[in-house]
């Protein structure tokens, strides 16, 4: 009725052949390496009309090096579909020191401690809503959307961050940019909360970001690049699960000083659900959109998304998912497959 006749399922095809459980590793007497990842590849059929390719990949590398038993050192690397967009040449490339019950130094191109303590939204299919989600390649909006729940500063400019180890279920740091392009330094404070015993788990985050003086900083999908005095953010999240349930209710709000050009501030609000079966598993996730809202001499653009999703397990790494949902007033459907390492 609606197309899904035409819909085509694709093979995501991985340079290295998964072999062994969620990761490949050699161990070298202190040290260990570990390459992960993932392929994901698959149609959407926008409006239920012609169906279109949607492609996802990520592969991570990892060197640790244990100096001694409450030392340890690495490298990272990681590139992904993401990062090719926006025309980076890797999603983070860093090095660590990690100090054993105390917690670990950060330095390189990577993710704000803000946004690595967060809490997504529940999903269980395979269009990336917590990390600039595909569909949002296919359906373009009518005006600026702030499509990510999660805090982000960009991770293109040298970045120290600075994390505690857990301490009675309390998990906290900072981070500190500078030496880019697009704004003269950035400051970024998490901190998250994870109770992970008992019948009821949760986590609890709070992301903070101050950044001075951007000039077409642009990190999202579809809100202009900000050029202002600065920009502050605020991002809080929260994970429930009971048994096979989960219940997500994250929230982000981007505020600039004295904004020139198109409206790229505003706030997202999401909810989520998912439930596990044995091999298989739904959820259903609903974002709002608002920008342009601290500004009086513009009108704000309000878009909404909802997706409800399914995913059966083949085996240990592979599984199929599909989807449906409307997006900037755009219904759709999307299918495809995952292969991971």
């Amino acid at each position: 009725m609606f197309g899904t006749k035409r819909m085509v399922v694709a093979v995501a095809i991985l340079a290295t052949t998964p072999a062994v459980a969620n990761a490949l590793q050699y161990d070298m007497g202190r040290v260990n390496l570990r390459l992960t990842g993932y392929g994901t590849a698959g149609m959407i059929e926008p409006d239920f009309e012609s169906p279109l390719f949607i492609g996802d990949w990520r592969v991570r590398g990892q060197m640790t090096y244990a100096a001694n038993e409450t030392n340890k050192l690495g490298l990272v690397y990681a590139m992904d579909q993401s990062a090719i967009d926006k025309g980076n040449f890797s999603r983070e490339t860093f090095g660590f020191w990690e100090i054993q019950n105390y917690g670990r130094i950060e330095l390189g191109w990577t993710d704000s401690i803000a946004r690595k303590l967060g809490v997504g939204l529940p999903d269980v299919g395979g269009l990336r809503i917590n990390d600039r989600p595909l569909f949002n390649e296919k359906i373009i909006p009518d005006g600026p959307v702030i499509a990510d729940t999660t805090l982000t500063s960009g991770r293109n400019a040298p970045r120290v961050n600075l994390v505690s180890a857990p301490i009675n279920a309390v998990q906290y740091g900072v981070s500190v940019a500078g030496l880019a392009d697009d704004y003269d330094w950035a400051m970024d404070a998490g901190l998250k909360i994870r109770r992970p015993n008992g019948k009821v788990k949760t986590a609890y985050s709070l992301g903070l970001s101050f950044m001075d003086n951007p000039e077409n900083f642009d990190n999202e999908v579809y809100t202009a690049g900000v050029t202002a005095d600065w920009r502050a953010q605020m991002s809080m999240g929260m994970n429930l699960q009971y048994n096979s349930w989960i219940w997500g209710l994250t929230g982000r709000v981007i505020y600039d000083k004295n904004p020139i050009g198109e409206i790229s501030d505003g706030f997202v609000v999401g909810t989520g659900v998912s439930y596990d079966l044995l091999k298989y598993s739904v959820s259903l996730t609903y974002m709002l959109s608002d920008t342009g809202v601290w500004q009086d001499d513009v009108a704000d653009f309000v878009d909404h998304m909802a997706i409800a999703s399914f995913r059966y397990k083949y085996s240990e790494f592979v599984d199929g998912w599909i989807s449906g949902g409307i997006t900037s007033q755009t219904p759709f459907i999307s299918a495809g497959l995952r292969i991971s390492f």
